[in-house]
């Protein structure tokens, strides 16, 4: 049955009361509360700093337990109003409801008559694992154990036996979703893991875990100071980063592959500081910015009396990174007479002063980076194939934003310490739904979009206060779900839009014809002339349209009858 079926066949979000007068939020007859995911989440940090990871972990699981254990008396209590499954299946959906996880139970062979259950359950948005990444970043290990304890503990109550589930694959280290698998506690045959269900004492461990966390905050601290300004803890960024790291200390030629604004010059920028070429110069040329006939002259360098307007000699690029590095962005874009002559120079280490006869020798790290596909380029010949091997002697791709969104809250952090200063300004982050609209973006502009972004949201938050979602996306960016009616009901967000749309048109005087032709016009003016499309837009046929429009024309005439859909010769679509 479709989880909205069910949903209405237990009439669940009637269990779900909301008295403001008294202050209380119901869930059948538990009270509940309505928390700031980012305040627990903020409590969840202080457990790990206190208690360590885990006695954190225990905690955690054992109060989600109780939360679940709650939630399976009220499923009991429907027992008859559905199959014994389809009763079953109301944990997974009232967990939805509060807020915690949408879960999707993939496999569940379950013995009625012994109490018995061995299954699967897939994980999406669990607030656990976003809460975790924004706080320690992507790990090793799985992180939803309040969660975990949810399900351990309604599955529990649920068939009166001790039901023990774990986590098998997590977000928090790459896994593209949260699976859990559960069985009877027996099973597991992992006494260290059914520990974590024993409540215990931690006092006399805390100096132990003291020394453990303080020995955390320095990996942290220098694991933070080796990356410098590159922020990211993604398995693709992980990946671009360690085959960064392994050139670093080398003289090999480095290929930056990419899209447009992922943050190749900073990779460059990284590469030189941590090689041994960090006191001499960095230098970076943009090869696309500028014209073919001064790209050599840049590079190369001017000899005096070259051309008209050469009245002194000058030094090229290359002879300005002598010692150092040389990072050639664009280097796709890049002329053919141009290519032909860094190709000279890579393989002579000697550079040639335009208008010049006399080689100079230049000791350069060459960084190269493009957004071109230079295999395609060479098979069209814009790009010769000699250069192209100088210069992919060592390839880095660096991910687009969008393969690696568990980095954005990371970026975002990096960014609001980055930019608030030179705005002097103060702001405590984004918001929860600034950063839920931020994560599900597509970034076209990589992380280069992501500064802009940040920088026009620092710019209009109020001080001291956080980024929202108007403050990023110019009219704020939609985000479906559901919202509280004047009943104290939940429906679509959607809905209450149009609710509120409905409620400012209703003022007195209101014209509902008036309202209507100016809805139609409206619609053919968006449609270009097209009547099809306009009725499209509107929800009617296009003889119903044309029917109204004609009604329209016609002097004295109202609005259509109900019912009435008569066409109109001679318009076309």
């Amino acid at each position: 049955m479709p989880r909205s079926k069910l949903i209405e066949q237990f009439d669940l979000r009637s269990r779900l009361r909301f008295d403001f007068d008294s202050a209380h939020i119901w869930l059948d007859e538990n009270r509940m509360m309505l928390l700031h995911t980012k305040a627990f989440g903020a409590l969840r940090r202080e457990l790990f700093e206190t208690l360590g990871a885990r006695r954190a972990q225990g905690l955690l699981l054992r109060m989600g337990f109780v939360a679940g254990q709650q939630d399976a008396d009220l499923a009991r209590k429907l027992t008859g109003a559905g199959t014994p499954y389809e009763v079953f299946r109301i944990g997974p959906e009232l967990h939805a409801v509060e807020g915690i996880v949408h879960a999707t139970i993939t496999r569940a062979d379950i013995d009625w008559e012994n109490g018995s259950f061995n299954g699967e359950v897939e994980w999406d948005n669990s607030w656990e694992a976003e809460a975790h990444i924004q706080t320690f970043g992507k790990g090793d290990e799985p992180a939803c154990w309040s969660v975990v304890g949810y399900a351990s503990g309604y599955v529990t109550q649920f068939f009166k036996r001790l039901i023990v589930f774990r986590e098998t694959k997590c977000v928090c280290r790459g896994d593209d979703k949260c699976v859990i698998v559960g069985k009877p506690a027996e099973e597991w045959q992992d006494d260290d893991y059914l520990r974590y269900f024993e409540p215990d004492n931690v006092e006399g461990q805390l100096r132990q875990m003291e020394e453990e966390l303080t020995q955390l905050r320095g990996c942290l601290e220098e694991k933070k100071r080796s990356r410098g300004r590159l922020v990211g803890d993604s398995p693709g960024f992980r990946s671009a980063f360690d085959l960064l790291s392994k050139a670093a200390a080398s003289p090999i030629n480095v290929l930056l592959l990419g899209e447009t604004g992922v943050g190749k010059e900073v990779f460059a920028n990284w590469l030189h500081d941590n090689s041994n070429r960090a006191t001499s110069p960095f230098v970076a040329v943009n090869c696309a910015a500028l014209p073919n006939e001064l790209i050599e002259s840049e590079l190369f360098g001017v000899q005096k009396g070259a051309f008209t307007g050469a009245q002194q000699s000058r030094a090229g690029r290359f002879e300005r990174a002598d010692g150092g590095t040389l990072f050639l962005d664009e280097v796709g874009d890049l002329s053919l007479s141009a290519q032909v002559k860094l190709l000279r120079v890579l393989q002579t280490g000697e550079v040639e002063r335009l208008g010049g006869s006399e080689p100079r020798k230049v000791d350069v790290r060459v960084v190269a980076a493009t957004n071109v596909d230079l295999h395609k380029a060479m098979e069209e010949g814009r790009f010769r194939a000699d250069l192209y091997y100088r210069l992919a002697t060592y390839p880095v791709m660096i991910p687009p934003l969008r393969e690696r969104k568990a980095d954005i809250p990371l970026l975002v952090a990096a960014l609001i310490d980055k930019i608030a200063p030179s705005y002097h300004k103060q702001v405590r982050g984004v918001s929860d739904r600034a950063m839920k609209a931020l994560v599900a973006y597509d970034w076209p502009g990589n992380v280069r979009e992501l500064q802009n972004l940040m920088e026009r949201g620092i710019l209009l938050a109020p001080a001291g206060g956080e980024i929202e979602l108007e403050h990023l996306f110019a009219g704020g960016a939609p985000t479906p779900g559901a919202v509280v009616d004047r009943r104290g009901g939940l429906g679509r967000q959607e809905e209450a839009g149009r609710d509120r749309l409905y409620d400012t048109l209703l003022h007195e005087g209101f014209d509902l014809q008036a309202h209507e032709q100016r809805l139609l016009k409206l619609a053919v003016q968006r449609a270009g002339g097209n009547l099809t499309h306009a009725a499209n837009l509107l929800g009617i046929t296009r003889r119903q349209l044309a029917y109204r429009l004609k009604q329209e024309a016609e002097p004295g005439a109202g609005a259509a009858p109900a019912g009435d859909l008569g066409g109109t010769p001679g318009l076309a679509d």
